[in-house]
């Protein structure tokens, strides 16, 4: 037997719950380090903050894989930790910018680092099941779209999350200025609401028109067999068993891990440090001034050209197939790389802050290429009974680099930077161009 083949729509609602994870995440990466330099942080200790994030996914995600490809229930196998993820971030979502409502027990600062690390806990509950479900309902030949479809989503998600904020200001009047009451800005706080509210409902989309395939019928699959037969598997599985799949993962997995080491390493870098870097090299603020009106225009500005290179990347998205067939899926990935890498240096030289939406457009392609080909890759070199757990396991190579950045990037910046922000930025870029080169030794099996 074989997975029937699903329709353009049937994989759009299947994967439609990443819209809602998506708007969520930009929000955050958008605006996590504006509300946190506002509650008092300095630019050097941003990274520390925002190592909650890698340490979550590190934590969460290979334990969710492993119980989500070994439980089921009459809700179904992803689908209850999809709703459970996005519930708890949706809480997160709604508090993180309101921390000063907690003053009374502990500063803000660290309540809004608290509900970080909620969000991120959360995210990564319903993100990797999201992805496992690709392998688990689509066949083979169909994975590359599974994944593109997903990267629009998440584009389309991440546009309307790190737009918003501008919008709700410049459309609708809300004000974008601290006030008596709040050291966050009334258009941060009701986006923030917003992107609870969506993220929920996207995720039931998903829930109310996807069939999960019964463990039964999984084992009917003439691609589930052929992998049991190659590895003998017979035992039960164990959540000790994440630390047996991790030495044994295949050789494709381990070269892809370094190519997202520097992948990651790069957007971390670039998601810490754009507010600050934009305020100081392009707005010409000091490092110290955080409460100014230039200062709230530069994070609404980030919200916009963070938007841009999500909208670019879920238009890159659709064009991956096809390019992936002409050219083969490693070099397709290479080159959206590259020019990402030479988005983010392009930064240091712009002169204005509309020059950089050129800066973002190229950082777009990477983006897409990021959160589709190394996964398209991956997902036919590994069993599909392991589907969940492995992909969970690859998060490692994800987080692992956000983790270094976030322990080297403040220092990087106070000491060697001298706080100027924008170096960071740069050597995002660098990162990318080491990503690119490394990208083209992995060996893909089933590449065109």
């Amino acid at each position: 037997m074989e997975k029937r083949k699903l329709g353009f729509w049937e994989i759009w609602n299947m994967s439609f719950g990443f819209l809602g994870i998506q708007m969520g995440f930009a929000l955050q990466n958008a605006n996590a380090s504006r509300i946190l330099q506002l509650f008092g942080a300095d630019v050097h200790e941003l990274s520390w903050f925002w190592i909650i994030a890698p340490l979550m996914g590190l934590i969460v995600q290979p334990i969710i894989g492993h119980y989500s490809d070994n439980t089921w229930s009459k809700f179904g196998r992803r689908k209850p930790y999809f709703l459970a993820g996005a519930i708890l971030a949706s809480v997160g979502l709604i508090l993180m910018p309101q921390a000063e409502i907690f003053i009374a027990f502990m500063p803000a600062l660290w309540v809004g680092a608290g509900m970080l690390m909620i969000m991120d806990a959360s995210f990564n509950i319903a993100m990797e099941p999201f992805r496992a479900l690709v392998g688990d309902n689509l066949r083979a030949d169909q994975h590359t779209l599974g994944f593109s479809v997903q990267t629009a989503l998440i584009g389309i998600g991440a546009v309307v999350g790190s737009w918003l904020p501008y919008v709700l200001t410049n459309w609708f009047g809300i004000s974008n200025q601290p006030s008596e009451t709040s050291a966050v800005p009334l258009n941060l706080i009701y986006s923030f609401i917003i992107g609870a509210i969506i993220l929920v409902a996207s995720i039931l989309v998903t829930i109310f028109t996807t069939k999960e395939y019964s463990p039964e019928e999984l084992e009917q699959f003439r691609d589930e067999k052929e992998h049991k037969e190659a590895i003998g598997e017979t035992k039960e599985a164990k959540l000790s068993d994440v630390f047996s799949d991790f030495a044994k993962m295949p050789e494709t997995m381990r070269q892809l891990s370094w190519v997202q080491f520097f992948s990651w390493f790069g957007l971390f870098g670039m998601w810490v440090f754009t507010t600050p870097a934009i305020a100081q090299h392009i707005y010409g603020l000091s490092v110290n001034d955080t409460k100014s009106p230039e200062y709230q225009s530069a994070g609404d500005w980030v919200g916009i050209i963070f938007g841009v290179y999500n909208a670019v990347s879920a238009v890159v998205a659709f064009a991956l197939p096809y390019i992936a067939k002409q050219i083969g899926r490693r070099k397709t990935h290479a080159l959206s790389l590259v020019l990402g890498g030479i988005g983010l240096i392009s930064m240091y030289f712009m002169p204005n802050k509309e020059a950089l939406i050129f800066s973002m457009v190229l950082v777009g392609f990477a983006w897409a290429s990021i959160l589709a080909m190394p996964y398209a890759i991956l997902a036919g070199s590994i069993q599909p009974k392991k589907m969940g757990v492995y992909m969970g396991i690859f998060n490692f190579f994800i987080v692992i680099p956000q983790i270094i950045n976030a322990l080297i990037g403040g220092p990087l910046v106070k000491y060697v930077y001298n706080d100027h922000a924008i170096y960071a930025i740069m050597m995002s870029g660098v990162s990318f161009l080491l990503a690119a080169l490394l990208v083209l030794k992995v060996k893909d099996q089933k590449d065109i």
